[in-house]
C-alpha cells in the first residue's frame, strides 16, 4: 500500500483514455480515484484491474440511497479489493451505520468515508434547497454524525479542514478535493486550496484532477505537488 498522499482523479470517459495516464504513473507514488463517469463506461473489472497493478483506488461513488441498498452496493465494492469508498452524509444515521456494518467482515475492511457538502455548493445553495446554515456550519454538523455513526471520516473543503481536525481529532480522515497548485485554473470548484494549504490545514488526503491529469508531462506535474509538500 502506497503511504503517498495523493489521490489522482482519473475522471476519464473510457478506459482507454485512463489507461493512457495510469501506465505513465507508478502506485509507490500516488493512489487513484474511479468516479462515476469511469466507472459507468469501464465498469467494475476495470476497477479491479488497477488494484491489480498495486494501485490503492478510491472508489467515489458517493452512495445515496435507502440503508439495505447502500450496505449491499458497500459489500460489493469492498469485493473489488478498493482502498477506500465513500456514501453522501446526507443519507442520515440509518444509512451511515448500514454502511459501516456491511464492511465489518470484509477480508481487507476499505476505508470509509462520507461527502458532507460538494465542493461546488456555496451558501446560496444550500439556502436555495433548504439546508440551515452556511457551508462551515453544515459541514461542522455532518461531520459530527460520520463520526458518531462510526465512518473512517469525511470528504471536505480544504477550507474547513481546519476547523475539522480542531473538532474530530487526528485520526479522523479528511479528504480534499478542490486542490488546484497556485499556476492552475479554479475550474468548477469553488471551495478550494493550494497543496500546501490544504496539508497545512490538516488535509490528511489531497484529491487532484485536472492539474495533473491533463498537464503536458502528468508524472513531472504529480512530483511537483510533492515537492511541494514534501517540503511542509
Amino acid at each position: 500500500m502506497s503511504d503517498s498522499r495523493i489521490i489522482i482523479a482519473l475522471d476519464f470517459a473510457t478506459s482507454q483514455a485512463a489507461q493512457n495516464l495510469v501506465e505513465r504513473l507508478d502506485p509507490a507514488r500516488c493512489k487513484l480515484k474511479v468516479g462515476k463517469e469511469l466507472f459507468v463506461a469501464a465498469g467494475p473489472d476495470y476497477v479491479a484491474s488497477l488494484v491489480d497493478r498495486g494501485y490503492d483506488v478510491f472508489l467515489d461513488l458517493k452512495f445515496h440511497d435507502i440503508p439495505n441498498t447502500v450496505a449491499a452496493a458497500c459489500r460489493a465494492a469492498a469485493q473489488l479489493g478498493v482502498w477506500m469508498m465513500n456514501v453522501h452524509a446526507l443519507g442520515g444515521r440509518a444509512m451511515l451505520e448500514a454502511a459501516r456494518e456491511a464492511l465489518e467482515n470484509a477480508p481487507s475492511r476499505p476505508k470509509l468515508i462520507a461527502v458532507t457538502l460538494l465542493t461546488s455548493l456555496q451558501d446560496a445553495d444550500l439556502a436555495e434547497v433548504g439546508i440551515v446554515g452556511n457551508t462551515q456550519q453544515a459541514v461542522t454538523r455532518l461531520s459530527g454524525l460520520v463520526q458518531d455513526c462510526g465512518l473512517d471520516g469525511v470528504v471536505c473543503s480544504a477550507r474547513e479542514v481546519s476547523a475539522l481536525r480542531r473538532e474530530r481529532g487526528s485520526e479522523f480522515v479528511l479528504v480534499t478535493p478542490g486542490i488546484r497548485p497556485i499556476q492552475a485554473e479554479r475550474g468548477d470548484q469553488a471551495r478550494i486550496a493550494t497543496p500546501r494549504e490544504a496539508i497545512q490545514n490538516g488535509s490528511s488526503y489531497l484529491v487532484i484532477g485536472r492539474p495533473i491529469t491533463q498537464a503536458a508531462d502528468p508524472l513531472a506535474a504529480l512530483e511537483s505537488v510533492l515537492n511541494e509538500i514534501d517540503s511542509i
